[in-house]
């Protein structure tokens, strides 16, 4: 099934009638980028995503059964899943987000049933923006919304993040399913990792998140993102014989780190102060947009990527020349690589008039040296979760 993104959820509707005989109820959920904050998640850290205006669609009706059947726009096949198997598997195919948020609704005491559903979607898969979270988001939304009240928006990102890290076998953060289900329009959204406590920040509307994927994912991305973590935790383990109180690095200063660097191997010293730095920049660029500072929050982008580069070193020469490219073109604010690195994107604030020439800049360039074609997407902050209403 091929679909233009001009009007998905109307066209969705009109192929579900088509398919399975009734009009259905559509639902949608955002991707999302991180404007600032990566790394800190796992640390219990702050970070700074953004719902994006890119979508994953969910057309849904009950079945008098116990099965989910279920079909997706951007892949052939069809499947179905008997929701009373007493040993549920996952089978490593795009059903697994659907039917592990179907298991975790059962398993919160949502009583949910067969449904029929279709999906489509705009959120570019594999370039880092959380398309696998919006389909989470958006399935376990109308599975509820279909057979029960809806959960609480907390609710429902946690019951996403562990049909991802249960049933998926992902060792995600919350951040990706919680702006998701939490997402404002124009507005990022400031996450305690550790308390989930958050605060919407406005995004001026003279700008846009321009998002650039360099289309590398370089093969050691996974494995280092588990060493990254393991780093971090002996760096704890060490910093706890002088710094009894400290739960993660979240609980640690940059002052307190400096003070016993010593105790620290090298690299893991590095690796805690771009964790330790990274939760400070990210107090400092929430400041900034309180205040409109734009420039002041381009400054801590910019430092934030550096220090991934140098400190963390989750970077690669193509998302060094992405923001290299970006820091030299006009009406650029700043640019940072976003997501777990090694490739995939970087995240950009542009001003709105300068939007176009920035992309051909960027196109350009990235292709000149790389011999790679990029892929630029233009988008806003957006809301979270929500059923779209039909006018069929």
């Amino acid at each position: 099934m091929n679909l233009s993104h001009d009007n998905l959820p109307i066209e969705l509707a009109r192929l579900f009638e088509a398919r399975y005989g009734s009009t259905p109820r559509i639902f949608q959920a955002p991707g999302r980028v991180n404007l600032i904050g990566e790394h800190t998640d796992y640390n219990d850290g702050f970070v700074m995503p953004a719902a994006i205006d890119f979508h994953t669609w969910v057309a849904a009706t009950k079945r008098d059964d116990t099965r989910l059947v279920m079909c997706s726009t951007q892949f052939k096949d069809s499947v179905e899943i008997e929701l009373e198997n007493p040993e549920p598997k996952p089978q490593r195919h795009w059903s697994d987000y659907v039917h592990g948020v179907a298991i975790q609704l059962q398993m919160a005491g949502f009583k949910i049933g067969g449904t029929n559903l279709a999906l489509s979607g705009n959120v570019p898969i594999g370039a880092g923006v959380s398309s696998s979270a919006s389909v989470e988001v958006a399935c376990a939304f109308a599975l509820a919304s279909l057979y029960a009240d809806c959960p609480d928006r907390m609710q429902l990102a946690k019951v996403c993040q562990r049909a991802e890290n249960e049933f998926v076998g992902a060792r995600c953060g919350i951040m990706d399913q919680f702006v998701s289900a939490n997402g404002r329009d124009g507005h990022a959204l400031m996450l305690d990792c550790r308390s989930l406590k958050y605060e919407l920040l406005p995004i001026p509307p003279g700008v846009s998140l321009v998002i650039c994927n360099t289309m590398v994912k370089h093969q050691i991305a996974s494995g280092e993102y588990n060493v990254r973590r393991q780093q971090c935790e002996q760096g704890v383990k060490s910093l706890r014989a002088r710094l009894p109180g400290i739960q993660a690095l979240r609980d640690v200063s940059l002052g307190d780190l400096l003070a016993n660097a010593e105790v620290l191997d090298p690299t893991i010293f590095r690796r805690c102060r771009h964790v330790v730095t990274e939760n400070e920049r990210l107090l400092k660029a929430a400041s900034a947009l309180r205040e409109n500072d734009l420039r002041r929050f381009g400054e801590l982008m910019y430092a934030s990527h550096k220090s991934l580069r140098d400190d963390y070193e989750v970077s690669c020469p193509e998302l060094d020349l992405m923001v290299s490219l970006a820091s030299g073109a006009i009406g650029v604010f700043g640019a940072r690589m976003t997501g777990g690195g090694f490739g995939g994107c970087t995240i950009n604030l542009v001003e709105n008039d300068f939007v176009e020439p920035f992309k051909r800049t960027i196109e350009t360039g990235y292709q000149q040296q790389t011999g790679i074609r990029p892929e630029v997407f233009v988008t806003k902050a957006s809301d979270g979760v929500s059923e779209v209403p039909l006018n069929l």
